[in-house]
């Protein structure tokens, strides 16, 4: 996997003071997306265990409330198998920060079984994940008033109630 990079101190992309990682890599292709060259798979820098500890490095302040992968596309089927040994690292680590995740696919059509990003790591990701913003970036349904998300059909969905009440929750901010 490779990485375009890595936001110490982000207070745009999730609730609080955060430690961000955009992954290179996406398939979506987004019609004026404000990161298209993370559309290449191998944009930025390679992921190493030192990019790892970096990041577990910079969680470890007080202030930061938690973590957000965005990107490029963390659903991609090359970058699911590294970000769940990230997030298991998270999660074991800070157990009390949380992580959000954006993804241009949708929770209950392309991240389920048989969906077109699911794969071998994709539940296991997801029962990580606290907050998933979901849903392509669509330039006619375009509001600068949302917050954390570009578009009307992009979703905040909290993860967490949505397991526990078996149906899709969204997070009220």
């Amino acid at each position: 996997m490779y990485y375009g990079n890595i936001k110490n101190y982000d207070i745009a992309n999730g609730l609080g003071v955060r430690v961000s990682l955009f992954v290179s890599g996406c398939t979506n292709g987004c019609k004026n997306c404000f990161q298209p060259e993370t559309w290449d798979f191998h944009y930025g820098n390679p992921y190493t265990k030192e990019t790892q500890e970096e990041i577990l490095k910079m969680l470890s302040s007080p202030y930061i409330k938690g973590l957000t992968v965005l990107g490029g596309e963390p659903f991609e089927f090359s970058n699911q198998k590294v970000l769940v040994e990230l997030l298991k690292e998270v999660k074991e680590k800070y157990p009390k920060k949380d992580i959000w995740c954006f993804t241009g696919f949708t929770l209950d059509q392309d991240l389920i079984p048989n969906g077109k990003r699911f794969g071998e790591y994709t539940d296991e990701m997801l029962s990580m994940i606290d907050v998933l913003v979901d849903g392509k970036f669509v330039e006619e349904l375009k509001d600068i008033t949302l917050k954390f998300r570009g578009s009307s059909n992009q979703r905040l969905i909290d993860l967490k109630r949505s397991r526990i009440e078996q149906k899709i929750i969204l997070l009220e901010l």
